[in-house]
């Protein structure tokens, strides 16, 4: 798809639909419907992450599609949402299922803690401690 394609089709629901909050993305991790791509730089990710995500630095991403799954939802994710939407319009323009996440990193950060964490790892197939 063409860029200008994408414009030309672009509507409310492709709005609504390239989005996704973090429960909405915790859902979906957990019954394996989706995967999450953070885009920082390497640094970035070395400094903190979230255990379930992948990172692909955004500077990366047009040389390692290979890694991505055509049959999951991508969900590409930074600290607030601006690489990941620019992340996310890429992989859209390559054919692929993506959604950026629009509350952000640092929110869903802040969304696990305590017993949230705990019943996600679980969810996850983490072992019981």
């Amino acid at each position: 798809m063409t860029f200008d394609h994408y414009l030309e089709h672009f509507t409310y629901t492709s709005r609504k639909e390239m989005k996704i909050s973090t429960p909405k993305m915790l859902d979906l991790i957990t019954k394996d419907q989706a995967v999450v791509i953070d885009i920082r730089f390497r640094e970035e990710y070395a400094a903190w992450h979230l255990g379930f995500t992948r990172n692909i630095p955004l500077n990366e991403l047009p040389h390692r599609l290979d890694e991505l799954p055509k049959d999951k939802l991508i969900i590409t994710a930074c600290p607030h949402n601006d690489r990941a939407n620019i992340a996310r319009m890429f992989l859209a323009l390559k054919g692929y299922n993506a959604r950026y996440l629009v509350d952000g990193l640092l929110r869903t950060m802040d969304a696990l803690r305590g017993d949230a964490a705990k019943e996600l790892y679980f969810s996850l197939g983490g072992d019981k401690v």
